[in-house]
């Protein structure tokens, strides 16, 4: 993989530590601002709220700019509005300062995707998704239990200053791996790449991206009363859990980047039913301590396994839309985002108590396997994918037995 692809990586850590670092923060903001959690979740479903708009809006707002002059942007109004959430005493401004992050991760994100995948062969899109995404399960490793800790020391204002201080290293990576150049896909018309995006196989794909990410984060949001209100475990525990979540993140990235380009029915298959179950048993268990921080890490794998070989799904669909395809993907994503922790927060509105985002995310697995099994009868989604023969393997057939040439399907 291109050392440039691992330099996106890092900028991506910056914003998704941002993205996470909520999960961790939520009683301490809720407490300051004087909201209830559930409102103090619905910041994370705010800035995936504004990712969903933003990613498309973006993305053709920057398809005729430079991806470097792009990126540098996205990045600098990032930083910028996080200076204003450090600083604010008004929820309603740190809502906004959300929103406005959002806006201006989702650009960076949906530019730095069709960016990643334009520095590798057509053949290994997985590969380069998971560099990229590595990114943001650093940020669950290190970043989200790392914004906990500092909450839990000075306050939940010092995680969003210690955003500000990862994101400056991260422009003057920008500069020095991204080129300048306006890239030669900008020439397609808005009008040809939408019809692309319309594909049956690439909407199933983002229906099903949507589902299992709402599934996690629908959870994910609220671990720390979880951890401390249902597992009864100190706040001390809450970064622990995290990082292990995050953790888990990071291997379910890195082994699906290995094997989803060639068997992504392996993943989505079995992995999405291991998914459907480990939810289930955190629900049933989450009330034991051991249970609950196993079962952390292993949703971390399955979750980001299965969502990012999803994300891989897209991008090898949306071939005719290459500017277009990262932000409809990263505004996919997103609206599983700030579904989960809404439905997560009326769940808990309704006195179902703090493990009922759990059950939520069985329910929102639970459809997206029916869905996928159904797509797959009908030849809507292609998920297999076996060799003719040839020596090399590289040529590639869908469900239906058609060939696909060397592009992996």
């Amino acid at each position: 993989m291109p050392f440039g692809l691992y330099l996106l990586g890092l900028a991506v850590f910056a914003q998704g530590t941002s993205e996470f670092m909520l999960s961790g923060l939520v009683p301490d903001i809720a407490r300051e601002m004087g909201v209830s959690v559930p409102a103090a979740g619905s910041l994370t479903s705010a800035f995936a709220a504004g990712m969903v708009v933003g990613a498309p809006l973006m993305a053709v707002l920057a398809r005729r700019w430079s991806r470097r002059a792009a990126l540098l942007g996205f990045l600098g109004v990032f930083l910028v509005v996080h200076v204003v959430g450090a600083v604010t005493d008004s929820f309603t401004v740190l809502l906004v300062t959300r929103v406005v992050g959002a806006l201006a991760n989702a650009g960076f994100l949906a530019v730095a995707v069709v960016t990643a995948v334009a520095m590798v062969d057509a053949d290994a899109k997985a590969r380069a998704t998971s560099v990229l995404l590595g990114g943001v399960t650093v940020a669950c490793v290190a970043g989200v239990p790392g914004g906990a800790v500092l909450g839990q020391l000075w306050g939940w204002r010092s995680a969003f200053w210690a955003v500000v201080v990862l994101s400056v290293p991260a422009l003057f990576a920008i500069v020095r791996s991204v080129p300048g150049g306006v890239p030669e896909a900008a020439r397609a018309s808005v009008r040809g790449e939408v019809r692309a995006l319309r594909a049956p196989r690439l909407q199933v794909a983002l229906f099903l991206g949507a589902l299992v990410n709402g599934a996690t984060f629908c959870t994910f949001t609220y671990l720390a009363p979880i951890v401390t209100s249902v597992a009864r475990l100190g706040e001390a525990w809450v970064p622990l859990v995290l990082a292990l979540f995050g953790l888990g993140s990071f291997v379910g990235v890195a082994v699906a980047g290995r094997i989803a380009d060639a068997r992504p029915g392996q993943v989505l298959v079995g992995g999405g039913a291991a998914l459907l179950v480990g939810w289930g048993l955190l629900g049933l268990t989450a009330g034991n301590p051991v249970a609950a921080v196993v079962l952390a890490f292993v949703q971390g794998v399955l979750s980001f396994g299965v969502g990012s070989t999803l994300i891989s799904r897209v991008l090898y669909e949306a071939a005719g839309a290459p500017t277009l395809a990262g932000g409809f993907a990263t505004a996919a994503f997103n609206v599983g985002g700030a579904l989960g922790p809404w439905l997560g927060g009326l769940a808990i509105g309704a006195g179902l108590g703090y493990r009922s985002p759990v059950w939520v995310s069985v329910v929102l697995v639970g459809l997206a396997l029916v869905a996928g099994g159904a797509a797959r009868r009908t030849g809507a989604l292609a998920v297999h994918v076996r060799s003719d023969g040839d020596a090399d393997g590289a040529r590639r057939f869908d469900d239906s037995g058609r060939p696909l040439g060397r592009s992996t399907e």
